[in-house]
């Protein structure tokens, strides 16, 4: 047991590992995976949250894994202002490593795919019709609801005794799932600070063969977005008793 801090970081990097990971396998140029669909990354990254989750609380964690979550929490009365700092830096470092990783297990890989924008987007979402307004609000709902449905999982109104031990992970995952499905088109549902912003500093700053820019004129969308969509959904749960 290593404590709340490093669960965040290690839960948030197995995330990005996995997550990022099954991006890499369905785009990169003679990959197992090429081609997969989205329907492939959508349920990876649901997995994903499901084994982030495990890992940070099999080692003393309380599995956030994101920013968003976190900012939710205190405007909600339900984690001390004090330790988010902590938290969101665990995170990004988190999201940092687990985009290097990603990057070493498909090596010889980036060199054989050409298309400098998919390489980009194995680390982080771009929009698939750039506006940013319509993106930032698509960030903002999708984050919103987020926070709803998956606060209203642990809510006394579901389960008066709460959950049975280890079934909220799954649950967590079947949302990410189910999110990516049917908000995520737009712009990759990134609904996370950490999960959008590490990875592409990973991509700004690692040796990436035939990489391009890092598109730093949208990066604020799944930052901002996602953190307007917290506090919102986290007053909505206010209002209606689920928190």
């Amino acid at each position: 047991m290593h404590g709340p801090i490093f669960g965040e970081f290690l839960g948030t990097l197995v995330l990005i590992l996995l997550g990022d990971g099954v991006c890499a396998n369905v785009t990169l140029m003679k990959s197992k995976g090429q081609g997969a669909g989205y329907l492939t990354v959508a349920v990876a990254w649901g997995l994903a949250v499901l084994c982030g989750i495990c890992t940070s609380v099999a080692v003393g964690g309380v599995a956030h894994l994101n920013s968003a979550v976190t900012f939710a929490l205190a405007v909600a009365g339900s984690f001390p202002w004090a330790d988010v700092p902590a938290f969101v830096v665990a995170q990004f470092a988190g999201a940092f490593v687990g985009a290097t990783l990603v990057w070493l297990v498909y090596l010889p890989h980036w060199a054989e795919t050409p298309d400098q924008a998919a390489k980009l987007g194995i680390f982080c979402t771009a929009p698939a019709i750039r506006n940013i307004p319509a993106n930032f609000l698509t960030e903002v709902i999708a984050t919103c609801f987020l926070v709803i449905i998956g606060f209203a999982f642990g809510s006394k109104g579901l389960s008066p005794t709460g959950l049975p031990a280890g079934f909220g992970p799954y649950l967590w995952g079947m949302l990410i799932w189910a999110l990516g499905m049917g908000v995520g088109g737009p712009t990759g549902w990134a609904m996370s600070p950490p999960r959008d912003l590490g990875p592409r500093i990973a991509h700004a700053v690692l040796p990436i063969a035939g990489k391009g820019g890092s598109d730093w004129g949208y990066a604020a969308v799944p930052v901002v977005g996602p953190l307007v969509g917290a506090g919102i959904g986290a007053l909505i749960c206010l209002a209606t008793g689920i928190l």
